[in-house]
């Protein structure tokens, strides 16, 4: 009797030293189902970046329109209403008189004006907003790819998040149900009331490393649903994915050959050869300024004047119109240093480019270097934790059956779940982080995809 006093008070202990563990607030939330494409979309309509990268390219779009436009002749049509007084000169029947008088006049023309030479000006600057237009393309799909990542590892961490819980859930239960057992072993005097106790601290110890796996779960699904931009109080659902059924393997390349790829798809590598191929064209679109420019124009012009008897439409359509074809040349002497400004401000701005694309080159390289190194280590983690996961379990079994039997003791049981448990743990950590490595490599190596 004294025995189960004892037993029934330390229940009450274990009770609420378990409830004092779970004793963190969850309220009832609405789920949102989400498979890994429809969280990129999410993504990608809540990415603030993403989304001005989308309105650049609007910017460089009409940039490259007017650009494209500035080769079509400029048309212009002007008129003016004017009112003269005092003493007016004006022919009548071949003699020229004077007199005093208000005369109101009113003009109109037509005015063309196109580019003959201008030493391709006009041409550079189209390829040059041409390759600023490609070179935003390849920005906006560099951003793509970091949403996609960015989605996938925080997708991947609530996966393995919820693998962490089941493990911790599936180890509770089953130390609820030894404890079960010792609980009959003592009551047969088949075990001593401190393996009991022993395992009802471990019971109580599961139920809180049940608790840190749900409030890690719930935090990484709340920084999910912070990216992806959810409702308040949507909770997201995820879909599953195999980990192991990863058709991607990298063990077969080396450095120098991921290296080279990488130079191949880096859409960031491409955006900047071509910020590099456009300000060039814009250096020299400057210098052109230097060279004499030449422009062929074409001018209607008629008036009509108050002191001509004749009538307004006679006056406008066939008095006074007056036709002028031409060319223009334009020799640049002097413009207060402008253009010399002008092509210094568009070299600094080239040589600026190359030296990003320096930097970017030594980058690349070190992404590579870094993902692939990852890659490889947790390439062999996930095969050892294989091994592992067998031979602690295999212990485990063989400790159990030692302890039913008498001859093994608590400690060495406790130890030996604690040892498969911890394995089983690794082993999850690792199948997610070799996939999750996968996918940091793809986009080290520019070949992640947004579809």
């Amino acid at each position: 009797m004294e025995k189960l006093k004892v037993m029934n008070s330390y229940k009450f202990l274990v009770t609420l030293l378990t409830l004092a563990c779970c004793s963190f607030g969850t309220y009832a939330q609405d789920t949102l189902r989400l498979d890994f494409r429809q969280a990129v979309a999410y993504g990608l309509d809540a990415n603030l970046e993403y989304k001005i990268q989308e309105n650049n390219m609007e910017i460089l779009k009409k940039q490259k329109q007017v650009a494209a436009l500035s080769h079509l002749p400029s048309v212009g049509i002007n008129s003016n209403l004017l009112r003269q007084s005092g003493q007016q000169f004006q022919q009548v029947e071949g003699e020229i008189v004077v007199t005093n008088v208000t005369n109101e006049i009113v003009s109109g023309g037509l005015n063309m004006n196109m580019p003959v030479f201008n030493a391709g000006r006009r041409i550079l600057d189209t390829q040059s907003a041409k390759l600023a237009f490609e070179a935003g393309e390849k920005g906006l799909e560099r951003a793509k790819q970091q949403v996609v990542f960015d989605v996938a590892q925080r997708y991947l961490q609530v996966l393995l998040d919820q693998e962490l819980l089941k493990i911790a859930i599936e180890n509770l239960e089953n130390q609820q149900e030894q404890l079960r057992q010792i609980e009959g072993f003592v009551e047969a005097g088949l075990r001593t009331v401190s393996d009991l106790y022993n395992q009802q601290s471990e019971v109580a110890r599961l139920q809180c490393v049940k608790v840190d796996a749900e409030i890690q779960l719930e935090n990484d699904l709340w920084s999910l649903s912070e990216y992806l931009q959810l409702e308040a109080g949507k909770i997201p659902d995820l879909e599953p994915v195999d980990p192991t059924n990863s058709s991607v393997s990298f063990a077969e390349q080396n450095l120098g050959e991921l290296y080279e790829l990488a130079m191949a798809n880096r859409a960031d590598m491409k955006q900047q050869e071509l910020l590099v191929s456009s300000t060039k064209k814009d250096v020299q679109a400057r210098k052109a300024m230097y060279f004499p420019r030449v422009s062929a124009f074409y001018n209607y012009n008629t008036f009509f004047t108050s002191l001509d008897s004749r009538s307004l439409r006679e006056q406008l359509l066939r008095i006074y119109p007056q036709n002028t074809l031409g060319l223009n040349l334009v020799i640049p002497i002097f413009s207060n240093w402008q253009t010399r400004l002008d092509v210094s401000r568009a070299k600094v701005a080239y040589e600026n480019q190359q030296l990003t694309l320096q930097s970017l080159d030594r980058r690349v390289y070190q992404d590579v270097r870094l993902a692939w190194q990852n890659y490889k280590a947790a390439k062999l983690k996930e095969q050892n934790t294989g091994l592992q996961v067998l031979a602690a379990e295999e212990a485990r079994n063989a400790v159990q059956e030692r302890f039913r039997l008498g001859i093994s003791n608590f400690v060495d049981l406790s130890a030996a779940n604690q040892q498969f448990v911890a394995a089983q743990a690794d082993q999850a950590q690792a199948i997610y982080t070799l996939y999750f490595q996968e996918v940091l490599m793809q986009f080290a190596l520019g070949t992640l995809s947004t579809d």
